[in-house]
């Protein structure tokens, strides 16, 4: 077995001998682990078991200066702090007047070439076309997060069609992707923070749920599969996302509400492929490397039985994380290295 067929069987739901992983780091943590290693060999020990295909640029950014650009709808940002800072929303106010709504061509799709061309059955690795920012990250983006909030209670008219015109850029983006042989498209999507559903799971059913469904049933009907990022809680959808057709579930953070991870494979494992699952709010930043291998041991073999799991930190390394203990996330993951 090679990695695409990792990654497929864990999909698949089938028991294998081991555990795809994905291992994803920032400058400044992969810097520091340099310093305290020594050297920079770490890096060539990583497999990645996913790989990109493809990517569409969902925001089209034009500096202005340094420190500020606009995105390609009007939005004012500001890119000298971490995270990234919304200066002013292109929607002031809850209409479409006087707003020239970009059409699909604005967001360019750019291919990794040296993947592009080797996806399909013959491909070494899993191959995925990331697509950006979804329809409620892109909501707040262009509105401003109280006015989206506001607007999903307010003018349910004006963020429902917000939410259509979104969404239809999403499936003309999707229709781009049809020639790109890879094995799935990876959606991003923060339904929730720290406590749950961010505009609760009643609302996020009502205006979120149909407009994924069909942008879903497109991907699947390219034949490929779906994965969708979401930070934060989101268990009380979870069903729901199963139920429009989820195949990967990406991100899941174990310090929120009801996320941990060996519940959730308990509830809903054998429908739904969790990629994520280590604490980097917790684990990685504040365990013992001791510690973080035994859980990542314990993340294989529980969250592995039977395949649906794919192991990464639910972030990637992140800037303030123990030099030792990014040494030993890799230990842990590079000894199953085929």
């Amino acid at each position: 077995m090679n990695h695409r067929d990792y990654v497929l069987a864990a999909i698949n739901h089938e028991q294998t001998d081991r555990v795809p992983y994905v291992l994803d780091y920032e400058t400044e943590p992969a810097a520091e682990l340099d310093a305290y290693l020594g050297s920079s060999d770490w890096r060539g020990k990583i497999q990645q078991f996913i790989a990109t295909a493809a990517w569409t640029d969902t925001t089209v950014e034009t500096p202005i200066d340094n420190i500020y650009y606009k995105d390609a709808f009007g939005s004012l940002w500001r890119g000298d702090r971490r995270p990234f800072h919304l200066e002013k929303p292109a929607f002031s106010e809850p209409s479409f007047d006087g707003i020239e709504w970009p059409n699909p061509d604005t967001f360019a799709l750019h291919l990794s070439d040296d993947i592009a061309q080797k996806t399909g059955p013959n491909s070494e690795v899993f191959s995925v076309i990331y697509n950006g920012w979804g329809l409620f990250e892109m909501a707040w983006r262009l509105r401003g997060f109280e006015n989206m909030l506001m607007d999903c209670i307010a003018e349910e008219d004006f963020f429902e069609e917000l939410l259509d015109r979104l969404m239809h850029l999403r499936l003309a983006m999707v229709q781009q992707y049809e020639d790109i042989s890879a094995d799935a498209v990876f959606f991003g999507d923060d339904w929730g923070d720290q406590r749950g559903v961010i505009i609760g799971p009643e609302r996020w059913r009502r205006f979120i749920k149909p407009r994924w469904a069909k942008i879903y049933d497109a991907v699947h009907a390219q034949g490929k599969y779906v994965i969708n990022h979401c930070c934060g809680s989101a268990v009380d959808i979870i069903p729901d996302m199963i139920e429009i057709g989820l195949d990967v579930y990406e991100s899941v953070q174990p310090e929120a509400s009801g996320m941990n991870p060996f519940e959730l494979k308990k509830q809903f494992g054998d429908k739904l492929t969790f990629w994520g699952c280590l604490g980097s709010q917790s684990t990685i930043q504040f365990g013992t490397p001791r510690e973080i291998g035994e859980h990542i041991d314990k993340l294989c073999s529980e969250m592995g039985k039977g395949g649906g799991y794919i192991l990464a930190p639910s972030k990637s390394m992140q800037p303030g994380t123990p030099p030792e203990n990014f040494a030993a996330v890799i230990d842990a993951f590079t000894k199953q290295n085929l």
